[in-house]
């Protein structure tokens, strides 16, 4: 749906067309933004709160920047909507996160305003440094290059990584800390702390208001009044904070902290800030969800509320007449609460998903054994496996694609050691909206090579909870636990619990001529298409294997004895996943002459859409499955599905 842009926003098409206009016009421009935004996702849905945090620094950025000579990098990319408006995506971005439409998260195929593609969190201080030190080599001395990164962002071992390495780097860049004490759920960790004592020292925040100017004053005068007005300024910001600067420790020029809502002066600082040689900081502090009173006040709920009316703050939900079955992320919520109220041993842990993950039930149920580590995937592991030697049973929930960034420690940590971790993989299979940088492709073939691992999926709730119970039975070692994003099939779900054999597969329903293997909550695609096969006269027989390592060999030596045409069906990739799974064990047990058809996620990089439109679009929904039946099997007259 296009909505109408204000008087001032609709006639900025690009940063130039920003540039023409007198800064006592940002202000209105900067209001007319943030009320685009409103009226566009309140329509359209997406990320909310975070772009309208930084409506302020993203006109005073592309104001005094040379877009897209100066390189900006966005880091994971929530917050930048405005961005996009005003770099040409304005008519556009009512496609935002809608398939076929404009990407949620910067992505340099869209635009070249948009530097470096950012989904994932904490990357753009190594990005931006990378930019650097380029145009450095090049000869490039008038090229500014900006970092802009949350204070959530900085908790992850990789932007701690990338502040070292620019410290001793005479590069141009500035990295501007958007300080809101907020990542998705509020900020844990002695970062925020230490934040919290710099943005509230009183002393301090009268000295700083015109360190920036003075030192890009002096920075034209030359060198030697520059440094020793450098010393003098670093002394009295240790005396004025009763400690050291940890970013001034690092070798950075810090300054701040400013009003990241005070456009004019954001400018003021922006243009001193660019005559100053060196690594710098500048520390902004912003409000998530300003400008929209509701957001501020519970900034995790509108974070990315979906569809809303931005007059009474309703947000609309599908209304059903009879119970729904519930997310999978709310089955491991609760499951995990009975599991551990019967298992004292079982802690839970996420890094910085909390309410995304339902962790956080556990957190307010039992706060002394559920942990919100940050956005630190590395640290999650390792500090799971640190519990799992002391006879605990950590239950680790990281999104799937998040787990890629933790993948060294799965193998070193987890399970070369063989610790009964539990990873439970939110989020497997395709995220939606988010796109390519969130889809869990992959997990099933990266965590299949590993020894010592259980990979597992339910197809269901009801298998959810039994496989969650089992990974915690005594040396089960380390075990994952896929499943998808949104509603399962199960309205009656809270069963009791019960231990599943590992490896162990099972029969969907019997059939003839052509077999169809699946894992995980994709299975139930499978059973759509079978009904829809049945009716026309086609009868294929379904097995969910459950796990894909260990695999049923039972189970497949039966199938491959019995069927020459079968069907895998996965949501992973499918180089290395449960299909080639299938394949290899045929290779090692002398099976040929068998027609095999592989169905899941083709070797490319999948956009951006809800599931089942991506799920037609890689020929694995229910008619995609039913396609390929036809094309391979018998037509029969009776045929019924087995119970």
């Amino acid at each position: 749906m296009q909505v109408p842009a204000g008087n001032l926003l609709q006639k900025i098409n690009y940063p130039s067309d920003l540039k023409l206009l007198n800064e006592t016009e940002l202000e209105q421009v900067c209001k007319e933004l943030r009320q685009y935004i409103i009226d566009v996702v309140s329509v359209n849905g997406g990320h909310f709160a975070a772009s309208l945090g930084v409506v302020e620094l993203t006109v005073a950025l592309q104001y005094v920047l040379n877009t897209p000579y100066d390189q900006l990098v966005w880091d994971v990319g929530h917050q930048a909507y405005g961005h996009k408006i005003l770099t040409g995506r304005r008519d556009e971005f009512h496609t935002n996160r809608i398939h076929g439409g404009i990407s949620g998260f910067p992505k340099r195929s869209e635009s070249i305003y948009d530097t470096f593609g950012v989904g994932h969190s904490s990357t753009s201080i190594s990005a931006a440094l990378g930019m650097a030190v380029a145009s450095h080599y090049k000869g490039e001395t008038d090229r500014q290059h900006v970092a802009v990164i949350g204070d959530g962002s900085m908790t992850a071992g990789m932007a701690f990584e990338a502040l070292n390495h620019a410290g001793i780097e005479n590069s141009n860049l500035l990295v501007i800390l958007n300080d809101n004490n907020m990542a998705i759920d509020p900020n844990v960790g002695a970062l925020k702390e230490y934040l919290t004592d710099i943005t509230t020292s009183k002393p301090y925040n009268r000295f700083r208001d015109d360190i920036a100017h003075v030192l890009a004053k002096l920075s034209s005068i030359g060198p030697d009044a520059f440094k020793v007005a450098q010393k003098l300024e670093k002394s009295i910001k240790g005396t004025l904070l009763k400690r050291s600067n940890f970013f001034e420790a690092l070798k950075f020029r810090y300054f701040g902290p400013i009003d990241g809502h005070d456009v004019n002066h954001l400018i003021k600082v922006l243009k001193d800030l660019r005559d100053i040689p060196g690594p710098k900081l500048l520390h902004c502090i912003t409000v998530k969800g300003k400008g929209y009173a509701l957001a501020e006040k519970d900034q995790t709920k509108w974070h990315a509320p979906g569809l809303f009316d931005k007059i009474t703050g309703e947000i609309k939900k599908t209304k059903y007449d009879k119970p729904q079955p519930p997310k999978y992320q709310d089955v491991f919520g609760h499951s995990i609460i009975e599991l551990a109220e019967q298992n004292p041993k079982i802690m839970g842990i996420t890094p910085a998903m909390p309410s995304g993950c339902s962790l956080n039930l556990m957190m307010k149920a039992m706060p002394n054994r559920a942990f919100d580590v940050g956005i630190a995937e590395q640290h999650a592991v390792t500090f799971s496996a640190g519990l799992a030697t002391q006879g605990l049973v950590p239950f680790c929930n990281i999104y799937s694609s998040f787990m890629q960034r933790a993948y060294d420690q799965v193998i070193h940590d987890v399970a070369i050691q063989k610790l009964n971790v539990v990873f439970c993989l939110d989020r497997a299979g395709f995220a939606g909206a988010d796109g390519a940088t969130h889809h869990g492709a992959y997990d099933m073939a990266y965590m299949r090579c590993i020894p010592n691992m259980v990979v597992s999926a339910p197809m269901n709730e009801e298998e959810l909870r039994n496989l969650m119970f089992t990974a915690q039975q005594e040396n089960m070692g380390p075990f994952v636990i896929r499943y998808p994003r949104g509603n399962g099939v199960m309205v009656d779900w809270q069963r009791p619990f019960k231990a599943i054999p590992v490896g162990k597969g099972r029969k969907v329903c019997d059939g003839d001529d052509v077999a169809i293997l699946s894992i995980g909550a994709i299975g139930n695609e499978v059973v759509k298409a079978t009904a829809e096969l049945n009716a026309e006269g086609y009868n294929p027989a379904h097995y969910d294997l459950r796990f894909i390592k260990p695999l049923d060999e039972a189970l497949l030596h039966d199938v491959f004895k019995n069927f020459n045409k079968v069907i895998t069906v996965e949501d992973g990739c499918i180089e290395g996943g449960m299909g080639s799974a299938v394949l290899e064990f045929m290779a090692d047990n002398g099976y040929t002459n068998i027609q095999v058809k592989r169905l899941g996620i083709p070797d490319k990089f999948i956009e951006h859409g809800d599931q089942p439109e991506l799920w037609a679009d890689c020929g694995f929904d229910a008619n995609g499955i039913a396609r390929q039946v036809r094309n391979m099997a018998e037509k029969r007259n009776v045929n019924t599905i087995a119970s």
